[in-house]
């Protein structure tokens, strides 16, 4: 297994424009997403990346997003994804779409992303699986400078893995876009649809939705007492009579 931290440094899409198929993967990834916005609340939300930023989440119960790229025109932050400039426990979700296949350091941005995260807050992490037809393509040497071959393809067992190191909690992870993009998305989805419980391992993307979970310390004392049982007093009563028996 090659090591997730290296000294080159690739520079991600900031747009799914730039990736092969990538309206394709988009408006895959946005059907998956669409079903988990109604359940995330709070009141922060981070998006991760120009990907993540164009990404629709109107429909999510946390209404102030944050966007964080360098050139995307829908970002509104610009900084370095691994010294994001916010306090600890800031936001209450956070969208990392494709990110870590890009990324010199995965460990280093997981870390980074834990710290601005809530307690019991999400995580959603989407990227390429490489034991998937989108992933043998990354074989012929014409893609290699293509997006989504230029960067690097995780497995998603090995993504639940750094995420177990984090304590997060993985809520749901599915597999999909098993068959590649063609013209004719209608017979490709019924087809899709039709295989997807048999071959969902081989599917070219995925999408995991971790929550985290901290396990204090110190245990919890319960604030409830228990009423104490009701017991006779024993009592030394001395008369004047028991003593006159004692002499």
């Amino acid at each position: 297994m090659k090591p997730a931290r290296i000294l080159k440094h690739i520079e991600p899409p900031h747009t799914w424009s730039q990736v092969v198929n990538g309206e394709w993967a988009a408006e895959l990834l946005q059907a998956q997403l669409d079903e988990w916005w109604p359940k995330l609340f709070g009141y922060h939300m981070l998006k991760l990346g120009g990907l993540s930023c164009e990404l629709a989440s109107g429909h999510c119960n946390i209404q102030h997003q944050i966007c964080i790229d360098k050139f995307n025109p829908l970002h509104n932050v610009v900084a370095d994804p691994f010294a994001l400039p916010f306090v600890e426990k800031a936001f209450d979700a956070c969208v990392v779409a494709h990110q870590l296949d890009y990324c010199s350091d995965p460990h280093r941005l997981l870390r980074e992303v834990d710290r601005v995260i809530v307690d019991d807050g999400y995580i959603l992490i989407s990227g390429n699986n490489p034991v998937s037809a989108l992933g043998l393509r990354g074989i012929l040497p014409w893609n290699h400078k293509r997006f989504p071959w230029k960067g690097r393809m995780f497995m998603p067992m090995r993504v639940k893995d750094w995420l177990g190191v984090l304590n997060y909690e993985v809520v749901f992870h599915e597999n999909f876009a098993i068959l590649p993009a063609t013209r004719h998305q209608a017979c490709s989805a019924w087809v899709e649809g039709m295989v997807s419980d048999s071959l969902s391992s081989v599917g070219s993307m995925y999408l995991i939705v971790a929550r985290k979970r901290t396990v204090p310390l110190k245990p919890i004392k319960p604030t409830w007492k228990l009423r104490r049982q009701l017991a006779p007093l024993g009592m030394n009563c001395r008369t004047k009579a028991s003593r006159k028996q004692k002499c």
